[in-house]
Formats: structure tokens, C-alpha cells, sequence
């Protein structure tokens, strides 16, 4: 089951309130453009900001993903109806003969179990043409980025559009690697009620996907630094193979 911040209908609007500023996003749509993809499946595509931003750009999108919540507010972005939403997760895509699939943010950790993960990478290897491409990104475990998340406590408050001011609370659950878990509590300071947001995210090495890929039909092209987050998060290319 999705998070509660993607899935509840009354979180999913605070995504992009806290979370909107997607400097991520970046790195993707210029991959795109260089590779002349016509079409792109977004995985987890969420609120659809990657999905919106490139069918802008005239690229024709299927944007996926297991929340309903989150979907109606990406369908409600799409002013011009350029996408495809589907409701549904990596497992059970049709096949799309798409060029390039990609999974933005925390999306390849959200694959806690390995039989989840391989499950995830079959189902996008048979929504690739041959050759198409895989870009994801990851965070490297030796960062530690959960020793920064528990040292961050201090609240955050944002004046969310057609709700009001909301102050969101972070704390680290649990630590037991390779996962880690957290969570978001959101207190609506209108009325005083709080929801929480437990999320888990599974930490794996450079070498451990590099070879999990390989296992589920793909040639890894490229591994880079995530330019927003250099010497924290990196950026895979893979290519399916035929």
C-alpha cells in the first residue's frame, strides 16, 4: 500500500506544499531531450510534476501509480489532458514499447523486499522497447542520510493553498539496515488535527543495483552523481536488452 502522504486524500495535497521544489527533476527531462524520446513512462510519477513538465515539452507520457489520491491531483495539473494516468504499480504495466522509463525521488527505495524490486524491474523491462531506457535515482547508504533526518527535528510550517497553514513534524522510527524508517506527523492548525505518514525505504549499494539489474535483463550505460545532491544520491542509466 502506498504512504498515507500519497494515498490519504486529505495529505496528498501537502506532497507539493513541502515537498514541490523539485530540482530533481532537472537531470531527467534533459536526459530525455538528449535522447529524443517519444514516449516516457514515469513511474510513481505521484502529483505528476515530471509527467506535466514533459508532455510541455511535447512528449508523449504515461504517468503510473499505485495512490489514487495523488493521481486525481497529477490528472487535475494536466490542464491539457497530454497524459496517460494509470492506476496501478510497476507489476502490472501493459506493454508500451515506451523509451525511456524513469522513477524520480525515493520511488527505487520504495521496493523494500528484493522479490519486490526484481518484480518492479520485469514489469518495467516488458513496458520498454528493446533498447529502451531505465533512469532512477537512489541514495548511496555510506551517505548516512538518516543520521542528518534524526538530528532534524525542528517543525516546519507552510500556508497550504485551500487548506491553511500546516505544520509537519519528521522523525527517524527505526534504523535497521538496509531500511529505514521515519515519520511524517501533519498538524492542520486550523482545527488542531494531526495525521501521520509512516514510510520505510529499503538503501541498497552501487554495486548491489548494478547487479540487480543485470539479473533482470538490462546493460547498466552510465552511474553519475545526482548533480542536486552530489556525493549523496546517484543517477543509473540502463538499457533493456533484447
Amino acid at each position: 500500500m502506498p504512504d498515507a502522504i500519497f494515498s490519504d486524500r486529505r495529505l496528498a495535497p501537502l506532497y507539493d506544499a513541502f515537498d514541490g521544489d523539485r530540482d530533481d527533476l532537472t537531470v531527467y527531462h534533459a536526459l530525455v531531450e538528449e535522447w529524443g524520446a517519444g514516449l516516457v513512462l514515469d513511474v510513481g510519477c505521484g502529483t505528476g510534476s515530471l509527467a506535466v513538465l514533459l508532455a510541455r515539452h511535447g512528449h508523449r507520457v504515461v504517468g503510473v501509480d499505485p495512490a489514487e489520491a495523488s493521481l486525481e491531483l497529477a490528472r487535475a495539473k494536466d490542464r491539457g489532458r497530454r497524459v496517460r494516468w494509470i492506476l496501478g504499480d510497476a507489476t502490472a504495466l501493459p506493454a508500451l514499447d515506451a523509451d525511456v522509463a524513469t522513477m524520480t525521488g525515493n520511488v527505487a527505495q520504495v521496493f523494500v523486499t528484493d522479490d519486490d524490486w526484481a518484480r518492479a524491474l520485469r514489469g518495467i523491462h516488458s513496458a520498454l522497447r528493446p533498447h529502451g531506457r531505465l533512469v532512477f535515482e537512489t541514495r548511496r547508504p555510506e551517505d548516512r542520510a538518516w543520521e542528518r533526518w534524526a538530528a532534524d527535528t525542528v517543525p516546519i510550517v507552510r500556508d497550504v493553498p485551500g487548506i491553511g497553514p500546516v505544520e509537519r513534524r519528521f522523525e527517524v522510527t527505526g534504523v535497521s539496515l538496509p531500511t529505514v524508517s521515519f515519520r511524517h506527523t501533519y498538524r492542520f492548525l486550523r482545527d488542531g488535527t494531526e495525521v501521520t505518514s509512516t514510510s520505510t525505504l529499503r538503501f541498497r549499494g552501487r554495486d548491489e543495483v548494478a547487479s540487480s539489474l543485470t539479473d533482470q535483463g538490462y546493460q547498466v550505460l552510465d552511474v553519475r552523481e545526482a548533480p542536486d545532491r552530489p556525493g549523496r544520491e546517484l543517477v543509473f542509466t540502463a538499457e533493456r536488452r533484447t
